[in-house]
């Protein structure tokens, strides 16, 4: 006898029975990677910033070089004279052959030079005495120059040991720069000469007498000695020094414009 196909449940087994399979799994869910455009576009930007940055100081930096003179003589103007080493320290007036002072003998007190911006007409003996030490003395006429003028030239000097700047009456130009031997006269804050003069001079070795003294003299910044005044004691002073002959008529490494080049 045959045996009954029909299933234990009494259903019979039919398209679509799931007897005998297992489980159906859900669909893996696939996870696309994402690129990080987030940090590559700071990274650009980084990256962009600084190259601007670094065209930036090195436009600067050839801008500040492009009018350095390496030697004197390449500034235009520059009067030289011959005032030798070991002039006499003085306590009476002193007439001077040039107008400001270039050398020649001097007060034993110097003037402060450590980047010093006074109000005053400083008293030319004791100024002098600062060029013997290596400073860069700038002097403007102040019935001349204006206000801004003025901050324009302090900010040459403010700050920078190895010069000063002061007021100087009746000076002939508008402005007039001082180391020892030489001078430069111009008009114009503006003339780049101001600050040729400035950089090659100052402190530097090779133009003047007394290397390596000093320029600091607190008490005579502090209370300043104007042009006309009496020789005071004020601050540090020199030993004396042995005499020597001052110079003669002054020399001019080119002609002497009248205007800003």
């Amino acid at each position: 006898m045959a045996k009954d196909r029909t299933p234990a449940s009494g259903k019979p087994a039919g398209k679509g029975s799931t007897a005998g399979k297992g489980r159906t799994r859900p669909p893996a869910n696939v996870v696309t990677p994402q690129r990080p455009w987030g940090l590559i576009a700071a990274a650009i930007a980084v990256a962009v910033f600084a190259v601007a940055v670094l065209t930036y100081a090195v436009v600067k930096v050839n801008a500040s070089n492009a009018d350095k003179v390496q030697s004197a003589d390449e500034i235009s103007g520059l009067q030289t004279f011959d005032y030798a080493a070991g002039q006499d320290h003085v306590t009476t007036p002193v007439q001077y052959e040039q107008s400001p002072p270039v050398g020649g003998p001097h007060d034993g007190n110097w003037a402060d030079c450590t980047g010093t911006v006074y109000a005053v007409d400083v008293r030319h003996e004791n100024a002098v005495h600062s060029l013997e030490h290596g400073a860069v003395w700038i002097t403007y006429n102040p019935g001349t120059l204006s206000d801004a003028d003025v901050a324009k030239l302090a900010g040459l000097v403010d700050g920078q040991s190895g010069r000063m700047l002061s007021q100087y009456v009746g000076l002939d130009s508008p402005i007039s720069l001082q180391s020892w031997n030489h001078q430069l006269k111009v008009d114009s804050v503006d003339d780049k000469r101001i600050k040729q003069f400035a950089d090659f001079f100052t402190r530097n070795g090779d133009f003047y007498p007394e290397v390596g003294a000093s320029c600091e003299n607190p008490d005579f910044k502090a209370n300043p000695l104007v042009a006309g005044d009496a020789s005071t004691p004020v601050g540090p002073s020199d030993m004396p020094t042995t005499p020597t002959p001052a110079a003669g008529s002054a020399t001019e490494s080119a002609p002497a414009p009248t205007t800003a080049p």
